[in-house]
Parts: structure tokens; sequence; C-alpha cells
């Protein structure tokens, strides 16, 4: 199992690119960014890979809503371009309250909209001519979309229920989870998923996973603080779901914290779950923050 870092791109582009050169030189060659109310994160991260090219960088996750396949594409394999070929593009859903709330969109029938979604994104992402048409969604490219002559980025979705599985699984190279602890990784998202990949014909997924991370003495105190800092999550369906399957009523319930002997022991359990990459969201005091990137990081390098 890789180790990887969650990048923050909140603030400036120059703050940005202090925060990804101090993990490189930590020792983490993978990031992963989301896109939330911030920076537009592919646009971060072309700048940040430009800079350094030497990490592999990901998206955790693009809401598909706002963004049709084709724009997607062209701009995901012009990031690709710019950074060497090191991209991983994650999409997701989002959530109901945001997209129908805030973007005044639909979030009707959201697997069948991710299906359609990733029919065409696929595609396009490979460079490919198309002409799609599905219920809720047409996209037609008559010619490459983006650089012509670029690999295509590592396609992921944020899958966690059963249906969305099974199209992660057939459509995608894997999948990318916020909030999901453990045992709900090693019994439901990994058998589901690689199930449905083998089914498919499509090679052994990728299962990129993200939590918060303490490493403490104060064990009482950094649950306290993980459970203010991720307060809205219990609060979303979906993550909710997952909680309510690992048997937790909250974030620091799935986190990993503890002693650094404790946490090197629940990253192990990730790999065990069949988690092919974490990228761990350091949580805490700026202490226990620095703590945890210090570990997280002699892990990456080992």
């Amino acid at each position: 199992m890789r180790i990887a870092a969650a990048l923050d791109i909140d603030g400036s582009i120059d703050t940005t690119i202090e925060r990804a050169t101090a993990l490189r030189d930590r020792g983490f060659r993978s990031l992963w960014s989301a896109q939330i109310f911030g920076p537009d994160t592919l646009t971060s991260l072309a700048i940040v890979g430009r800079e350094l090219p030497e990490l592999d960088l990901g998206t955790g996750v693009i809401p598909v809503q706002p963004r049709h396949p084709a724009m997607l594409a062209a701009q995901a394999r012009t990031v690709q371009d710019a950074i060497g070929g090191h991209l991983s593009l994650g999409v997701g859903l989002s959530h109901q309250v945001i997209v129908e709330g805030l973007w005044g969109l639909s979030f009707e029938k959201p697997a069948q909209y991710m299906r359609e979604y990733l029919s065409a994104l696929g595609p396009l992402l490979r460079g490919e001519n198309l002409d799609f048409h599905g219920e809720r969604l047409t996209a037609v490219a008559l010619s490459p979309l983006g650089p012509k002559d670029v690999a295509p980025p590592s396609l992921l979705v944020a899958a966690l229920g059963p249906v969305m599985l099974q199209i992660a699984g057939q459509l995608t190279d894997g999948t990318v989870l916020w909030m999901t602890g453990r045992q709900t990784i090693a019994s439901h998202i990994a058998p589901v998923l690689n199930e449905a990949a083998a089914a498919a014909g499509r090679p052994a997924p990728r299962i990129v996973a993200s939590l918060p991370v303490t490493v403490t003495s104060d064990i009482s105190g950094a649950r306290e603080r993980t459970n203010a800092a991720y307060a809205v999550y219990p609060t979303l369906p979906s993550y909710a779901a997952m909680m309510a399957r690992e048997g937790a009523t909250e974030p620091a319930d799935v986190g990993l914290i503890g002693s650094r002997e404790q946490v090197i022991d629940l990253v192990g359990q990730l790999a065990q779950a069949g988690v092919t990459e974490f990228s761990a969201s350091a949580t805490g005091t700026s202490q226990e923050r620095s703590d945890t990137l210090d570990l997280l990081a002699e892990l990456a390098s080992a």
C-alpha cells in the first residue's frame, strides 16, 4: 500500500506550492486534493505539478454535475500533459444539499447519471471520438479533446454503495474513499469492487482511501479535535451510511488516532483491508500534525 498525503490548496497558489514542496521534502511522492469551495483543484495541481514534476497528483474528488464530461476531459488531459503524465482524476457525485441547494442542478437518479457520465468521460479521456446519447446526458466529440499526444489519466470514482461500486468496477480504474472505515473496506468496498472489475474483464482496481490521522499522546483531546474538524460528514447521507456500516457514530471512530505504534498498526489494517493507496489527512494541533506527517513520511519512504 502506497502512503500519500492530502494537499491543502486553500489560499494563494504560492502557499499551495510551499505546502507541496514541504510534503515532497518530507518524503511524500503522491499528493491528493479535493474540490470543495476554494481554488480550482485541477488548475492548482497543474501549477504544482509543473513546479514539482516528480510528484504524482490526484483529485479526491471533482464533483461531476457542474462540469460536462467534454469540458472535464479537455481540462484533465491538459493537466496530464502539463505535469508529465502523473494525474489521477477522481470524480464524484457530491451531495444533494450542495447540488440542488447551492448549484440549482438536478440530483435525480444519481447512480444513473454517474454511469452515463463515466460512459462518456472514459473515452474522452482516452482521446477518442464519441457520439453518446443517454437519458440524462449527451456528449459528442468529433476529434480528441485537449492535447492530442497524451496518455489518459487514471480515472477513479467515489463509490460507497453497491450500485456505485459496480459502476466503478465496470467503467473506471477504481475508487476514492473518504470517511470509510477499515472493516467496511474489507467486508464491503473491496469485495464488491473487485468482483465487478473481474466480471468486466478489467485489471484489479485501485482503492484510494483517505482518513483523518493523528499521532498523539492525548487521545481524548485528539478525538474531540477530529470530531470538531469533520462534524459535517455524519450529516451527509452517503458518509453516514458508511459510518453506520462500520458501527461508528463520530468521525473519530473511523480516524487513525493514537501513539506511533497504534497508528502504524491501524495503517497496516488498511493495507490488509485491500487499500492500495492511503492518502492521510493529518489532523490536530500543529505538533500533532507535524508528528503525524513525520511518521507517515517514514512509512511512505519504507
